[in-house]
Order: C-alpha cells, then structure tokens, then sequence
C-alpha cells in the first residue's frame, strides 16, 4: 500500500463557474479587483425578507429545457474542464464524480409530487443526466456530504487513481438556493444581514452562494510537472447534528492525517485556504483546529465573502482558486476582515500578498460534524 500511496495524481484542467466569471481566469481576475458576488437580494419566490447571497442572473445561464438549473451548472462547468483538458470522457478508465449537498430539491417547490418526481429530484438521477450528456461510459459517483462534499470528493478521485482502477477523474459539484435551503439557514438563525466577515470579530453569520467548479485529476506521468493532489483525510466530530466540535480537535486530526497522506510537514504548508463561513462556531471551531495542528503562523484566508457559501461547490471553487494562486504568486485577502475574533489562533490575511509557495491546506467542515482536509502542492 505504500507505493500506492505515493500514486502522483496531477491537476490538469479546472473550471470556476460564479456569478462574478464563467471561467477561472474570469474568477480570479475578479477576486484580484476585489469584485464580490454576494449582493442584497429581495427574492419573494425564496424569502419574504431580503438576504444577501450570490446568486446568479436569469440570463446568466443558457437553459435547455430538459436540464435543470443545477445540471445546466454542472454541464457548463465540466464541458470547460474537458474541453481545456482534452480528455477522453468514454474511457473505461475514466470517472466522473458529482459533489452536491441539495442537488434538484428546489422542484419539490414548484412541482406536484409523485413518483416521477421523487425519481427526479434523486441525485443520482441528475448524475446519470450529465454523464449521458457528456457520454461517460463509468457509473457516475455521487458524494453528498454536507458542506465538505467538495473536499471530500476531490479525496475520493485521488484515492480512485491511486488505486489503478482510473487514470482520469472529472469531479464537478454545483448547487444552487431555492426557498427550502434558504428557509433552513433562516431557522438557525446563521444568515448575515451583511456581506459576512470570515475570523472577524463581528462576524454575525453566513451568505449563502449559487456556483460550479470542476477540476480534472490524472495519474498519467505526462503531467508531470503540474500542481498535484498531494494527500487527504476525513474525520467527524460526534458532537451534534448542527454544532461543531468545540475544541477543533477532530478537524485538527483530520489535518494531521493529511499531512502524513500527503508527506508533509507544518513549515511545508505555506498558506491555508479556509472553510470560513464567518458564523461565530464554525470560525471558533476551525481556529482551534488549526492551531492545535500547529500551524497559527500560517497565512489564511476565507473565500466566503466573496462567493458565499456554495455549499456542495465550496469545496472544489475554494481549492480551484487557491490552486490558481499557487500558479500566479498572489495570496487573496478576505474581504471584511479587520480585527481577530480568535486573536494569536490563526494567521487571518486582509490584503492581498505576493508569495512564492509551493504547498496549501484546504479545510472544510459540515453538519453532521465532517471535517475534511486535503494538501495540494508543486
């Protein structure tokens, strides 16, 4: 098992679909001008009170009539992954991997519930519609595990190639908000009547985020040479359904199997790229996680004011753009930040810093407890 292990599983193409760029060059272009999806919306058909989200425009989608939002999303993002990576999608060799938290829940709204319906809302329903679009021959994989779904799903491809039994793994999530998502963060009483402020000291709740992102893995040796998926791990806290671990111990250990995973040390990882969701738990309980693992010096930073939190997405967006900061030499700031709620836990960047890094931690966190740490690395 430890040659296996030690399976080189390279990044070869990405896409970030938001509505701030529909690649992710775009993205990134906007990030770097400060350029903030989350706006106050006033959206009767999902809230009677205004909420601050990014959500994407009627138009800012081609809809075909026979995928739903949420698929249109996954399509979009996987066909510019494919088409940059050039790959070929009918391989037996090949897999596609679908992160989602909600998939099609939003049609339980709008449409008579039966037994079509109950079939369509499936994601596994939704996951075999994009890959006969696409025309993969693989059964596609379907990770939904809260909010850790991106990370976690990026892990399951990496453990696929390294076991041989693929050379190529496409691993797209999307989501999108509707009425029942929006209404569940409501009752928890977690959305911020702002634009949210990831590790701040008024940091009062979350924006939740409509997006895409898809990144392409191989194990082929041609790829040498580009950033790679160095190693993962999972954990869960066994705390609560809804709350975090209050000591961060159990992402803490998730981090430190990843780096064992990954062969890595603490002064190895140059920068953390944060789960973030600026509710008082979650940024409590992740900078105790990263300062038991040692790494409070790190620099950090939180995408979440920016995109929200895109849930089944959050995962692949965040590392996407990290990645693309690994390649550009520039570390993003988190937009809101200005003073520490967990003041000497964690290295929190407000301005964006050029860097010359090789390695980055990404972190997520979900309900149910999961945690989920993956490095990635020249």
């Amino acid at each position: 098992m430890d040659n296996v292990s030690k399976q080189d599983v390279f990044v070869i193409a990405d896409n970030v679909l938001s509505p701030i760029g529909k690649t992710t060059a775009e993205n990134f272009a906007n990030l770097k001008k400060g350029i903030s999806g989350v706006k106050q919306h006033n959206d009767p058909a999902i809230s009677s009170l205004s909420f601050y989200a990014s959500l994407f425009r009627a138009d800012d989608l081609h809809r075909d009539g026979h995928h739903t939002k949420f698929e249109q999303l996954l399509i979009a993002s996987i066909d510019d992954a494919v088409r940059q990576a050039n790959i070929d999608v009918i391989d037996s060799k090949t897999i596609l991997i679908i992160s989602t938290t909600k998939g099609n829940i939003s049609l339980l709204e709008t449409e008579p519930y039966n037994e079509e319906l109950r079939k369509r809302v499936s994601l596994t329903s939704s996951a075999k519609l994009v890959a006969a679009h696409f025309g993969f021959k693989e059964q596609p994989i379907v990770v939904s595990n809260a909010c850790i779904s991106g990370v976690l799903a990026t892990i399951t491809g990496m453990r696929l190639l390294r076991s041989g039994q693929y050379e190529t793994a496409v691993i797209a999530g999307a989501d999108v908000i509707s009425k029942f998502i929006l209404s569940g963060f409501q009752s928890f009483q977690a959305l911020s009547p702002e634009i949210c402020k990831p590790f701040d000291k008024n940091h009062n709740g979350l924006n939740l985020g409509e997006g895409a992102g898809t990144v392409i893995l191989s194990s082929n040796k041609k790829y040498t040479g580009t950033i790679k998926v160095k190693g993962g791990s999972v954990s869960n806290d066994a705390n609560h359904i809804s709350g975090p671990s209050r000591t961060g111990e159990e992402l803490a250990y998730a981090i430190k199997k990843a780096k064992e995973d990954a062969e890595v040390t603490v002064n190895d990882i140059d920068f953390i790229s944060a789960h973030g969701t600026a509710t008082v738990y979650n940024d409590e309980m992740e900078a105790n996680a990263i300062s038991i693992a040692g790494l409070s010096a790190t620099p950090l930073n939180s995408l979440k004011s920016y995109y929200g939190h895109t849930l089944g997405a959050a995962g692949l967006i965040e590392s996407i753009i990290s990645i693309q900061s690994l390649k550009e030499g520039l570390f993003l700031p988190t937009l809101g930040y200005a003073e520490a709620a967990s003041p000497g836990k964690v290295n929190v960047t407000a301005n964006a810093k050029n860097i010359d890094a090789v390695n980055f931690l990404k972190t997520a966190s979900g309900f149910g407890g999961c945690n989920a740490a993956v490095i990635f690395g020249k």
